[in-house]
C-alpha cells in the first residue's frame, strides 16, 4: 500500500510541476497549484516509497504521521481557504484530495491489519 500511496503522491508532485499539464495555475483545470504544493507531494511520495522498503512498523508509523500532517494541511486549508499559513495555495479540490490522502493514510496507520498484505 506504501508503495501506491508514494507512487501516486509523486506523479502529482511532478505533473503540478510540468507547466504543459497546468492551466492557469491549475492541475487538469482543477487543482490549485504551486511549487510549494507540488514538492511537499513529492516529498511525501518518496518518503513512502522508502516507508515500503521497511518493515511494517515504519509503514505505520509513515501513515501515522503523514495521516496526522495532511490533516492538519486540510483544516487549515479549509479554514484559510486559498493557502495553508500563506506558504502553498488550495482550493476546494485541493482540501478535498488533501482529506482523502489524510483518511486513507489514517485508516492504514491506525486502523487496518494486515498492511504488509495489501
Amino acid at each position: 500500500m506504501a508503495w501506491i500511496f508514494g507512487v501516486v503522491l509523486l506523479v502529482i508532485g511532478v505533473l503540478g510541476l510540468i507547466p504543459l499539464d497546468t492551466s492557469g495555475g491549475f492541475l487538469f483545470g482543477v487543482f490549485a497549484v504551486d511549487t510549494m504544493s507540488s514538492v511537499v507531494y513529492i516529498a511525501t511520495g518518496a518518503l513512502a516509497i522508502l516507508a515500503a522498503r521497511q518493515d511494517e512498523s515504519r509503514m505505520r508509523l509513515y501513515f501515522k504521521v503523514f495521516g496526522i500532517v495532511y490533516a492538519l494541511i486540510t483544516v487549515l486549508g479549509f479554514i484559510e481557504g486559498s493557502s495553508v499559513l500563506g506558504l502553498m495555495v488550495v482550493n476546494f479540490a485541493d482540501n478535498l484530495l488533501n482529506l482523502l490522502v489524510a483518511l486513507v493514510a489514517l485508516w492504514a496507520g491506525f486502523g487496518s491489519r494486515e498492511l504488509a498484505s495489501m
